[in-house]
């Protein structure tokens, strides 16, 4: 019989959270560590499956990976292949990530196109395009993507879309190409700028990395490191709009303020109190009176984060009139509305925008995470609901949530895992 949560609600959160090391910079860091024969050391990773899945995808290429807690050692002396298996491949989206270094250090690589959550529709056109551009000749080759180069060659590269892992995997190459490559239309998300910061502290020449113009100078070789990931501002995130739509008092202590613009100036918009301190304190965020309602646009960084569409919908429900979130980022993002419904949401879509009528009371029922934030937002719709809710698909909240239902214990919530 599978897990799932059991949560009583109708209790606001209240207290103190440090959350875990990003996810996504993590899982790009463990890719990137395979651009050396030294071993790299990564600290403060999550205690999450999403990097289980990965080590394991790195070890089947040859590497050597031990997880030890938040802490992760990889080297890769030698590759014993350059094409990952395909059913590993088809249980993370990030598994792609390892065609750059394996195309960089070994002239070849192989992969299927990827899994994950199923958000929508994310092409490797971004990825493809960027090794063509390098030298690399790319084809299919039966359910693999296959690319090969004798040396890349470093080039100016226009994105069509700033992809997160398009613009990593395209960097990842590039690092070792010969000469000068010039990414424009990057991605400027802190964990893309994380992952240039590895690399830089392996020995790479990368500038203007948490721009929209990152360069990027090839180098003959790069060495180990030892680098600390930054906390995870999804999840940080996620605990502040489980206190705000609990109707609590939440503090994230290792927060990031600077990167959360978005989602604090929604906040205010909402009418929350505030705390935001610079100095470790992290962001505080509390609700003396009735939540407003807002309009959101999901939209890439430094925009509002689409993987906090769903947790913030959850927390509009409580608002006091319609609001309104606009997706822009992926087709399929909505697919949590028709569990909400389950719990009494007043919520619909229209194209790519979902409409909420706050105000109305959640009932506990039966409801399912189908993807890891979907999951969160069933999650703190459970704790703002009335009655028992009942959460299956937990294995999608242990993907991204570092022990989440104990987290949320210390926070007051009655959350049991069964």
């Amino acid at each position: 019989m599978s897990e799932r949560f059991v949560i009583r609600g109708g209790r606001p959160l209240r207290g103190e959270v440090q959350v875990s090391g990003s996810k996504n910079a993590s899982l790009y860091t463990l890719a990137a560590a395979l651009l050396t024969a030294d071993p790299v050391t990564i600290r403060n990773a999550p205690e999450i499956a999403d990097i289980g899945e990965m080590a394991d995808v790195c070890r089947s290429l040859g590497a050597e990976v031990e997880v030890d807690g938040t802490t992760v050692h990889l080297q890769a002396r030698e590759f014993t292949s350059t094409a990952p298996p395909m059913d590993q491949v088809m249980a993370l989206r990030a598994s792609f990530l390892v065609m750059g270094p394996l195309l960089a250090r070994e002239g070849e690589a192989a992969c299927a196109s990827p899994g994950g959550d199923v958000i929508g529709v994310r092409p490797l056109d971004v990825h493809l395009a960027g090794f063509r551009a390098l030298g690399a000749e790319v084809h299919r080759a039966g359910a693999d993507w296959a690319a090969r180069a004798k040396r890349l060659q470093g080039a100016r590269i226009f994105l069509d879309y700033p992809s997160v892992l398009g613009t990593v995997n395209v960097m990842f190459a590039a690092a070792l190409a010969e000469g000068t490559t010039t990414i424009v239309n990057a991605a400027a998300e802190p964990e893309v700028a994380m992952a240039a910061d590895l690399l830089n502290a392996m020995g790479a020449r990368i500038r203007g990395h948490g721009t929209a113009l990152m360069e990027i100078e090839g180098v003959e070789r790069m060495h180990g490191a030892d680098f600390t990931v930054v906390p995870d501002r999804i999840e940080t995130g996620t605990y502040l709009l489980a206190g705000a739509a609990t109707g609590g008092d939440v503090r994230v202590t290792n927060a990031q303020p600077g990167e959360l613009d978005s989602l604090l100036t929604k906040f205010r918009e909402m009418g929350t109190e505030l705390d935001v301190s610079a100095d470790g304190g992290g962001v505080r965020v509390s609700v003396p009176r009735k939540l407003q309602p807002i309009q959101v646009q999901a939209v890439p960084y430094p925009g509002f984060p689409t993987d906090l569409h769903a947790p913030m919908a959850v927390a509009l429900t409580q608002a006091d009139g319609v609001s309104t979130i606009h997706e822009r980022v992926f087709d399929n993002r909505t697919a949590y509305v028709g569990e909400l419904r389950t719990m009494g949401a007043k919520i619909i879509t229209g194209g790519q925008t979902v409409i909420i009528e706050g105000g109305t009371p959640l009932t506990g029922a039966a409801v399912r995470a189908l993807d890891i934030r979907a999951g969160a937002s069933v999650v703190i719709a459970g704790l703002v609901a009335g009655g028992e809710t009942q959460v299956s698909g937990v294995d999608h909240l242990d993907r991204g949530y570092a022990h989440l239902a104990e987290r949320l214990t210390a926070l007051g919530a009655d959350v049991e895992r069964r």
